[in-house]
């Protein structure tokens, strides 16, 4: 995926999409894969008619189909469940710490050029990236546009992976995500795994070639989950564990608390709190 710098014609069609990512939410919705290609069928009508180009969504849909492995990943989210202890054991957690701080190491001064613009030390920038992908090594094996059109088909969380979907149209639009793209289960891109909307609002370009490559670049994905961050209230200085200011950013990075938890815990011992 290649995402590159917004013009003034993108943000142009930002507008639109913003506009019409609440508006097209009409097309029914169901809990199984019965009626998915009728469900496109309504779906691009009322895109197109709310002024999303035709060629657009007849390029992206040509390539999408119904993905199984999105509902069940999406249904087996067990891990959420456990103990914290468990949820480390599950995840990791002595792996991530011990490869997390010859990252931040290796990477120095990367880490301080973020830090310095955003005000967000490399441990839970690292936490986070260590527990998503393993530091970039597995960044997912699903396509992403059809993991994100059967979300928005599913009734579970139809209105949230609509507005996922209109992001994801609005990239391709802009030529920032190829229709054949791969990566995570429910959509996310990259190296620190963002949903499309997020790759809109917070993707940066960190390394200063001029795109934003989530894919391609740990600097990007690094420094767009800073901004992330920051966007969600991340105070320079701040701490960042429960019942300090900056754990409410680390909160809007994932709904589940023991997630948070570790990332508050792996960045800390990272950064050696």
């Amino acid at each position: 995926m290649r995402l590159s710098r917004i013009s003034a014609a993108a943000l142009l069609t930002a507008a639109v999409f913003s506009m019409t990512a609440g508006n097209a939410a009409a097309a029914k919705c169901s809990s199984t894969s019965a009626g998915f290609d009728q469900w496109i069928d309504e779906f691009k009508q009322e895109a197109s008619s709310q002024g999303v180009n035709p060629s657009v969504l007849n390029k992206v849909f040509s390539n999408v189909s119904y993905n199984t492995a999105t509902i069940r990943a999406d249904r087996g989210m067990k891990s959420f469940k456990l103990s914290f202890d468990q949820f480390m054991q599950k995840r990791g957690g002595a792996a991530i710490i011990s490869r997390g701080k010859g990252m931040k190491k290796n990477n120095a001064a990367l880490f301080a050029k973020i830090e310095q613009r955003y005000g967000v030390p490399a441990g839970p920038l690292i936490a986070i990236w260590g527990m998503e992908t393993g530091f970039g090594s597995f960044l997912g094996k699903e396509h992403t546009l059809s993991a994100v059109a059967t979300l928005a088909f599913d009734c579970r969380r139809t209105e949230y992976f609509t507005d996922q979907l209109y992001a994801a149209l609005e990239l391709v639009a802009n030529n920032e995500l190829s229709v054949s793209a791969v990566g995570a289960a429910h959509g996310e891109i990259g190296q620190t795994q963002f949903l499309p909307r997020n790759v809109v609002r917070y993707g940066v370009d960190g390394d200063g070639d001029g795109r934003i490559d989530l894919v391609r670049s740990k600097a990007d994905a690094l420094a767009s989950t800073a901004n992330f961050l920051k966007g969600h209230g991340w105070q320079a200085g701040a701490g960042y564990q429960q019942g300090q200011p900056n754990f409410a950013a680390i909160q809007g990075w994932n709904a589940a608390t023991v997630y948070q938890q570790a990332i508050a815990y792996i960045g800390a011992q990272i950064d050696g709190q």
